[in-house]
């Protein structure tokens, strides 16, 4: 039995919200958009992913509001595609997830750390650097290779 496409029928803000992002490549788009990925090929590239269903992923993300379209070109006219405040939002949900996968599927250790850019400490799951005990958001962090890169 297949699963239903939308949860309307459930009062549940945890299915409402994976209507929007609990698909596997809109997840990883918002991944590579945290890690500064914006334009579509790059996007491509970065995830192998088929064209087609790249430009559903990132029509739904505007849609959504969870990204935007920015023009960077005219002619030919195109566009980058930028978190919005609603997508920066979900940066803690998406730190959770890598870190719970990296403590549970990632045998040979992290293929990323999640540094924090004014030290040399990492991201913790209080979202604190474990080196200052500074507090730590999106724009304080920059990923580098860890030992499963």
């Amino acid at each position: 039995m297949a699963l239903p496409r939308t949860y309307e029928s459930q009062n549940c803000s945890i299915a409402r919200s994976l209507e929007v992002v609990g698909d596997r490549w809109t997840m990883l788009v918002i991944r590579s958009a945290f890690q500064g990925v914006r334009r579509f090929d790059d996007f491509q590239d970065v995830l192998g992913v088929a064209r087609n269903v790249l430009t559903d992923r990132l029509n739904r993300l505007c849609d959504e509001g969870i990204m935007r379209r920015v023009p960077y070109q005219q002619r030919p006219e195109r566009y980058e595609y930028r978190l919005t405040r609603k997508g920066v939002e979900l940066w803690p949900a998406v730190m959770t997830l890598m870190m719970w996968g990296d403590r549970h599927y990632a045998p040979e250790g992290p293929p990323l750390i999640i540094g924090h850019r004014g030290c040399e400490g990492t991201l913790t799951p209080e979202f604190t650097c474990d080196s200052c005990g500074a507090r730590l958001g999106p724009s304080d962090v920059a990923p580098r290779p860890g030992p499963a890169a």
